[in-house]
């Protein structure tokens, strides 16, 4: 009897068509702000209502010295963010540190380095409590980070009595933040540097690569290994810090300070964070997107002043850059986890 073989049934494989967004569109897309921002900036240069005054070297210093602040604040609000997590305190935490360091000078007569160190040690403390707050007793970081905020204007405004501190402080550091270099304020530096800083932890150091993966998913996070209690602890930890930094660089460009409740430093800064997730790596937040977002804004609200708009057309602004920046990152940020 002949034994025929049977060769096993072939398997067809399906391939699924992937479709990439062609080369000069992708380029577009990832460098339209930075190119809308000159396009903006060229807009108010030749305006009739504001060619006087906006291209001046004296309105650029302006620009970049308030956006200096509102990128340290951006920077600062990135770490909780990348892990998903928001700091609505970062404003506030500016204010108290900004306060705390003229007051302990005009005031208490400290010299200057110990009155930023101990308003830093101010700052990184407030975001120690929030990470705590956050972490340990699972409270909603909306709910905590907005109590800590009122907390600390209701504080500074018991340390100020309503007054606003001028006198009594160190010609240094107003120096400092009156300093070009380059034509350029020398803060505006400061904040490049911490910028660098910052990405590089991110894109080079396993524990800036681990916030990505817990703001990704935490659960899967968790189950590889990764300390994600710690790790989103220290995040508001160091937004802190930078916070603190960032008050203390507002007193050295204004050369006053007086409490207020910080609004009009976190949602300039917010805009920046969720502008930045739309440029550079769209969907994802990222520090040079942030840098190029808060100069944006920096740029079109100078812009506005300038052309004779009302005092309401910066908030405006701000609330509708926020409200598009957020739609246009999350409509981004699923495209790019949908492949």
């Amino acid at each position: 009897m002949t034994q025929t073989a049977t060769t096993p049934p072939s398997t067809a494989t399906v391939s699924i068509p992937v479709k990439h967004t062609p080369a000069p569109l992708r380029l577009l897309e990832n460098y339209a702000l930075p190119l809308l921002t000159i396009l903006v900036f060229a807009f108010f240069a030749f305006s009739p209502l504001s060619s006087a005054s906006f291209p001046t070297i004296n309105n650029i210093n302006v620009i970049l010295g308030s956006q200096a602040v509102v990128a340290l604040i951006a920077i600062a609000a990135l770490f909780p963010l990348v892990c998903g997590y928001f700091d609505f305190s970062l404003g506030a935490n500016a204010i108290m540190t900004q306060v705390m360091t003229a007051g302990l000078m005009s005031v208490y007569g400290l010299p200057l380095w110990s009155a930023i160190l101990v308003s830093l040690v101010l700052g990184t403390l407030v975001g120690v409590a929030n990470g705590f707050f956050v972490t340990k007793l699972q409270m909603s970081p909306f709910v905590t980070t907005l109590g800590m905020s009122m907390l600390l204007a209701g504080l500074m405004s018991w340390f100020t009595g309503g007054q606003t501190f001028v006198s009594g402080l160190d010609p240094a550091l107003m120096k400092f933040g009156s300093t070009r270099l380059l034509g350029i304020p020398l803060v505006f530096y400061i904040t490049l540097v911490v910028a660098g800083v910052a990405w590089y932890f991110f894109t080079h150091t396993p524990f800036g690569r681990s916030l990505y993966a817990i703001g990704s998913n935490a659960t899967a996070a968790k189950l590889v290994g990764l300390p994600v209690t710690k790790n989103v602890w220290w995040s508001f930890v160091v937004a802190g810090f930078v916070a603190g930094g960032a008050g203390v660089l507002q007193l050295a460009r204004v050369g006053s300070a007086s409490a207020s409740d910080g609004g009009t430093l976190l949602f300039p800064a917010l805009a920046a964070v969720f502008l930045g997730a739309t440029t550079i790596r769209p969907g994802f937040f990222n520090v040079w997107g942030t840098v190029v977002g808060a100069i944006f804004v920096s740029v079109s609200v100078s812009g506005l002043a300038l052309s004779g708009a009302s005092g309401w057309a910066s908030n405006v602004f701000n609330g509708f850059a926020l409200l598009a920046a957020v739609g246009l990152s999350t409509y981004l940020g699923r495209r790019k986890r949908r492949g």
